[in-house]
């Protein structure tokens, strides 16, 4: 490698990204393109940074195998910072096993670390954690040090494990300041803050209270059945059941919690449930069926009675019953939740991390932009969607998808 080349990676870890395309920007040899490409995602110009970085892996010869293997994971990193989640992942397994034969084990950890952030955006939390718990990270430089510690953190608050997500932050804050990175550090400083931010609302009794992320984690190992709103399941100290895919059975069972330990009228499950004015006998035969769906998917943790009004709810246990809901009540809060991390997104993307069809995300795009709570960039398959945080002052840590059994 000759001494622009050195001079040129040497001014690029330092953060002197200006410094290192002057060195490097009237050339065309592969380890100059790379270099530009990786300077120019610096910059923000991801389109013209991936154009770089596939020419400079082109240009390498068949026996630069591990230089085309940073190319390929530079380009990977570029397609997850921009949320492109559908691009190869096997091209990224590649790499790091290729990194991982070569004996270049920072590159091949900071590859596996890619896998790990990928895994936790889509919500599939055990290939997540499977693949942080496989990775080597003492080579890691600082900088990546802390990426990944965050990323640990970020996993451990979405399986509610909140003092090791606390651990994880203190190290990300540790390494990011043996990085000296500012924009690394706020980062490490925002994450923090959404641990002490309000969550969610518990409503229990009739009163409503707000709950920060312990408390919640404290909430779901007491004996109190809790029929949870962020992610649409009824749960009880470990066990759980999944109704995302019956909203109509939730919205009943919500209904029905919200109004423990009271009965609750057939007219008011008919208007929730079915937004109908009165029970007549067609709504009130409909009620029936999906009241007994509701008393054989719930048999493990509650009973649902019929009263001489309606319905009331039992549970098993002695402890209470409460309903976790959104920090914010709102339709479609699991795509602002994802839209919340500040990132533009394409819908083809929103749909592949909340396995949804790209349709029908597009449709919820749609009626979020006519709100005012979301925003459009470009046109056709190019145009990207991005919002603000969802509510100023809280996180919306319980409403990023997780990968749960089929109900």
């Amino acid at each position: 490698m000759d001494a622009l080349i050195t001079a040129a990676a040497i001014a690029l870890a330092a953060g002197d990204v200006l410094g290192a395309l002057n060195r490097v920007a009237l050339r065309n040899d592969a380890p100059a393109l790379a270099l530009r490409g990786i300077a120019m995602a610096r910059l923000g110009d991801m389109a013209r940074a991936k154009l770089l970085l596939r020419s400079a892996a082109r240009a390498f010869g068949a026996k630069e195998a591990v230089a085309r293997a940073r190319c390929v994971l530079a380009e990977a990193e570029i397609a997850l910072v921009s949320r492109e989640l559908g691009w190869p992942a096997t091209a990224l397994d590649a790499a790091r096993t290729t990194l991982e034969a070569h004996g270049d084990r920072a590159n091949a950890a900071h590859a596996g670390h890619l896998q790990a952030r990928r895994l936790l955006l889509i919500g599939q939390l055990d290939a997540a954690e499977q693949t942080l718990a496989g990775l080597d990270t003492a080579p890691l430089p600082p900088a990546s040090a802390a990426a990944h510690a965050l990323v640990v953190a970020g996993l451990a608050v979405r399986r509610l494990r909140i003092t090791e997500a606390r651990i994880a932050l203190a190290d990300a804050e540790r390494a990011a300041r043996q990085a000296g990175i500012s924009a690394l550090l706020e980062e490490v400083r925002s994450a923090s803050l959404a641990l002490d931010a309000p969550a969610a609302r518990l409503i229990t009794r009739g009163e409503e209270r707000a709950l920060r992320l312990e408390e919640v984690e404290a909430l779901f190992a007491t004996d109190t059945l809790v029929v949870d709103a962020c992610r649409y399941v009824v749960r009880q100290a470990g066990s759980a059941v999944p109704l995302a895919s019956r909203p109509v059975l939730f919205t009943l069972v919500r209904v029905l919690a919200e109004a423990w330990p009271a009965d609750v009228a057939r007219d008011t499950l008919v208007a929730r449930a079915f937004r109908g004015k009165e029970a007549d006998e067609s709504y009130r035969a409909r009620l029936r069926v999906e009241m007994g769906r509701l008393r054989s998917l719930l048999r493990p943790l509650a009973n649902v009675h019929a009263t001489p009004r309606g319905f009331v709810l039992t549970p098993h246990h002695t402890g209470d019953v409460a309903v976790l809901a959104p920090p914010m009540e709102g339709d479609h809060g699991e795509v602002l939740a994802l839209l919340a991390d500040g990132e533009s997104w394409s819908s083809s993307d929103l749909a592949l991390a909340l396995g949804a069809s790209q349709r029908t995300v597009q449709r919820v795009l749609e009626a979020l932009a006519l709100v005012g709570k979301v925003v459009w960039l470009g046109q056709g398959r190019s145009r990207r969607w991005m919002t603000t945080p969802v509510v100023a002052g809280f996180t919306t840590a319980l409403l990023l998808p997780v990968s749960l059994p089929a109900g």
